[in-house]
């Protein structure tokens, strides 16, 4: 048995699927037991399949919660039973991996940074966005953090950690560009539970207004960097030929601001009335969703802090068997060369509008087999089954290896 103590960015319950399926469901099938150290907003959050969990009830504004995460973070590794443990796991937070990281080589253990999104220049770019219009705190608050993050990973806590978990080969070699070997970073792409997957039921006030429609599926958040307008304008092209085609929006942002851009530029594109929105559901419903569709959009545009990516709703669309049209970004890209369940074009609305004729308009016998392949091979290739096999054998080799221990345990 090997037992990680992770402490993780995300609240508890998250819907990321490489913490809930890879580190709750699969790995402790295979002997990798993970005690959990994060916060909750909820009294009585859902259970936690992966180990034990240490969480603080948070409540309040950004500034709080990122403070009281960061001394929850402190408070854990202080009180930690350090001989419990194999490793110390941080995913996505620079600062308390630092300071874990400190603890580790005072203590001998082996650490581990987990990446799975350029955090500190995520907060930079966020701070640039916002801008100061948006209030003093309100901009320098991720402007600091970005900046003191990047800092702390690039140059002390990636360097001198025993193995990095990597979001993509993309963001591997990224990292290789920046110095770090690559011998100690292993890529784990999103992937999905085939096991769990299915269609759930949706609300009959929404699936009958799709009665006599083609309908276009967007799931995922409405953030700026993921720029939906341009789905928007889309739309609107493909109505051109498809007047009967509308575009399902399943999803929210915490931005009201851009949440009333997003109405705006709707309107604008003259298309107020051909767009449904969800709102956040339930990942049944929103597959439910996806079993009523028959285009789904997957759209990363294309930047430094994207490309690093793996998007999961890709994965997902093709698991439930929908085809899809996506943009260029690199782990999007190789899926659907070697899948071909789709469209993968430049992200524009008349080059996305072009691909949902073309597959709108493709013979059934043609779907079908376009279906069958994307489905075969995320099942071949991205269960969480086999992704949690390989992330095993690398925590194997992190554990057993003399060579990952720090220089004073091996001297």
């Amino acid at each position: 048995m090997t037992r990680i103590l992770y402490l993780i960015a995300e609240s508890w319950p998250t819907h990321r699927v490489d913490v809930t399926t890879l580190f709750g469901k699969e790995l402790p099938k295979l002997g990798v037991r993970s005690d959990l150290v994060t916060t909750t907003s909820e009294d009585v959050p859902p259970p936690w399949g992966g180990g034990s969990v240490d969480l603080a009830v948070i409540k309040g504004g950004m500034a709080r919660q990122y403070l009281g995460a960061f001394w929850h973070a402190l408070t854990a590794l202080l009180r930690t039973d350090w001989n419990a443990y194999d490793a110390i796991q941080v995913r996505d937070l620079p600062l308390p991996a630092a300071l874990a990281l400190t603890f580790c080589r005072w203590r001998r253990k082996r650490f581990v940074y987990w990446m799975s999104y350029p955090m500190s220049e995520g907060q930079i770019q966020l701070a640039a966005e916002r801008g100061m219009d948006a209030g003093f705190v309100r901009f320098i608050f991720p402007w600091v953090r970005g900046r003191v993050g990047r800092f702390l990973l690039y140059r002390y806590v990636l360097p001198r950690a025993d193995h990095i978990f990597v979001q993509s080969e993309f963001m591997k070699q990224d990292l290789v560009a920046k110095n770090i070997p690559p011998v100690k970073m292993t890529p784990v792409p999103m992937g999905v539970d085939t096991q769990r997957i299915a269609a759930g039921p949706v609300p009959e006030p929404i699936s009958e207004q799709f009665q006599g429609r083609r309908v276009l599926l967007y799931l995922g958040i409405l953030d700026r960097s993921r720029r939906i307008e341009v789905l928007f304008e889309a739309l609107a092209l493909v109505r051109e030929q498809h007047p009967n085609a509308v575009l399902l929006v399943v999803g929210a942002t915490d931005d009201t601001s851009q949440q009333e851009r997003l109405a705006r530029r709707a309107k604008q594109a003259g298309m107020e009335d051909h767009i449904i929105w969800t709102g956040w559901v339930p990942i049944e419903e929103a597959w439910g969703y996806v079993a009523l569709s028959e285009v789904g959009f997957s759209p990363f545009p294309r930047s430094a802090l994207l490309d690093s990516s793996s998007p999961t709703k890709i994965v997902e669309y093709l698991a439930l068997g929908l085809l899809t049209v996506c943009n260029d970004n690199p782990d999007q890209a190789a899926i659907m060369q070697a899948t071909g369940a789709g469209r993968c074009v430049p992200y524009q609305a008349n080059t996305f509008a072009q691909a949902v004729i073309e597959l709108l308009e493709a013979p059934e016998q043609e779907k079908a087999r376009l279906v069958d392949a994307g489905r075969a091979w995320v099942r071949a290739n991205r269960d969480y089954r086999s992704i949690a096999r390989t992330v095993a054998a690398a925590y194997a080799e992190i554990c057993d290896s003399p060579q990952s221990l720090p220089a004073s345990e091996t001297s």
